[in-house]
């Protein structure tokens, strides 16, 4: 059995088995494998685009086997599943897909190898879209039912988000697409420590569209850049360093010396605020209350004027070194159900259910009101989340500030980005798409302590 695809199986078998993340367990499984160059650009793009097109795949293997996926065996079923991905969505001769993934089979459920293979050659009667064309509701009786199976995202998301692009269907189609396409890999430029164009010059790559920070790498493991082997920049999405940038850029007056993160983990955000508060003679305090992402915070913040505290953000005014009224500039990244990086993180938009939000909106509208606590009168709040679900954007900072007793205006967040950036709506706040922007469908809002 060719290894590539060995790889890819054992990354998508430990995402269904173990719940494991793709981007944690794949580059080990790689090392482990000896695999590099085009092997390992094989197996990733096999990994994800597997994860990507899961609904789409199962409902496919479904009508193909004759009996829903659930019913198949675990490891033939992941098995099945890259070899249907091979067969619709990319170059791989078809009886090429079918008998490596047959091989596959073999070796981890000898006894399924015939009905693999009579699955497999059922796949491959069609092409993806007549596929779609079989099986998808019609697109004009039911749009949420087609777009759901055609460009397979869980119903419940495509809603989400056509509610947050004000019920525009085309555009919702749009931006499944790419969240469907392999995503560039972003790489923050530190300020102060390295110079993006010189960045971009030693990897190849090209500077952001928006960000002053941003550069896009070509290829190859980001871990391999020098510039990110020794802290003068780490891999980040530009929509993540834009707003962690309009927080630092935004009109301030008096005090500027005390910045809080107060979700820092794992300390991307932390590392960019921590290097922007150096030039400035300012100093970032960043809160994580996981022990273990607390640590990772410290290994991206090190050589930064940057304290990091082991404890809940919410603690503020309990926690001596969070009192209350202290700080000039507080960044809340809160935690949210992930849905604007779908392309970057495939498997959560199977993880990922209506009912996780009741509980992750009580802990952003109590984050939210603790950084408002802990900001000094005329200092801002930037709230940001990567989900456009209106429940975790809108709803949130409107209910977060009403309840928080503590009085604070809303200000305009689009000048606080780069100028002549397309699609940032009405104001005050930002939402960012992958579609629109090339980023992370990024959310912020930015609050006046009056």
């Amino acid at each position: 059995m060719d290894r590539p695809r060995r790889a890819a199986y054992e990354a998508v078998a430990a995402v269904h088995r173990d719940d494991a993340f793709a981007n944690l367990v794949l580059p080990t499984i790689l090392r482990d494998e000896g695999l590099y160059g085009r092997d390992a650009a094989f197996a990733t793009e096999l990994t994800y685009g597997t994860l990507r097109h899961l609904g789409t795949l199962d409902a496919i293997l479904t009508d193909a086997a004759g009996r829903d996926v659930a019913r198949i065996d675990p490891p033939v079923r992941d098995a099945l599943r890259l070899g249907a991905y091979q067969l619709l969505h990319t170059r791989v001769p078809a009886h090429a897909a079918v008998s490596s993934t047959v091989d596959l089979v073999r070796s981890v459920a000898p006894g399924a190898t015939g009905f693999a293979n009579a699955v497999l050659r059922e796949v491959s009667t069609r092409d993806a879209d007549a596929w779609v064309e079989k099986l998808a509701p019609a697109r004009e009786s039911d749009p949420v039912g087609y777009l759901s199976l055609a460009y397979s995202h869980p119903q419940w998301i495509v809603r989400a988000f056509a509610e947050s692009l004000g019920g525009d269907l085309g555009e919702t189609e749009r931006l499944l697409i790419e969240d469907n396409e392999r995503p560039p890999v972003h790489l923050a430029a530190r300020p102060g420590l390295i110079d993006p164009v010189e960045l971009a010059d030693q990897v190849g790559g090209a500077p952001g569209a928006f960000s002053p920070y941003a550069v896009y790498l070509p290829g190859g493991a980001p871990g391999d850049v020098a510039a990110v082997a020794d802290g003068r920049a780490h891999v980040q999405d530009e929509g993540s360093q834009l707003v962690a940038n309009a927080l630092a850029e935004a009109p301030l007056d008096g005090p500027d010396g005390r910045w809080l993160d107060l979700c820092a983990g794992p300390g991307g955000k932390a590392g960019l605020l921590g290097a922007l508060a150096a030039q400035r003679g300012a100093r970032v305090t960043a809160v994580e209350v996981a022990e273990h992402r607390a640590r990772l915070v410290e290994l991206a913040t090190r050589g930064l004027p940057v304290s990091v505290v082991a404890t809940d953000g919410r603690t503020v005014g309990a926690d001596p070194k969070l009192p209350e009224g202290h700080f000039d500039r507080v960044l809340v990244d809160a935690p949210c159900t992930g849905l604007g990086s779908l392309r970057r993180r495939p498997e959560s938009r199977w993880r990922r259910q209506p009912s996780d939000l009741p509980p992750l909106t009580r802990l952003q509208r109590e984050l939210l009101g603790a950084a408002l606590r802990a900001v000094r009168p005329g200092g801002l709040v930037a709230y940001v989340t990567c989900s456009p679900h209106t429940v975790e954007t809108h709803v949130t900072v409107t209910e977060a500030a009403r309840r928080s007793g503590v009085s604070a205006d809303f200000v305009d967040a689009r000048p606080l980005l780069p100028a002549g950036m397309p699609g940032l709506g009405d104001g005050p706040t930002v939402q960012l798409w992958p579609h629109r922007h090339g980023t992370d469908a990024m959310f912020l809002a930015v609050l006046r302590r009056t």
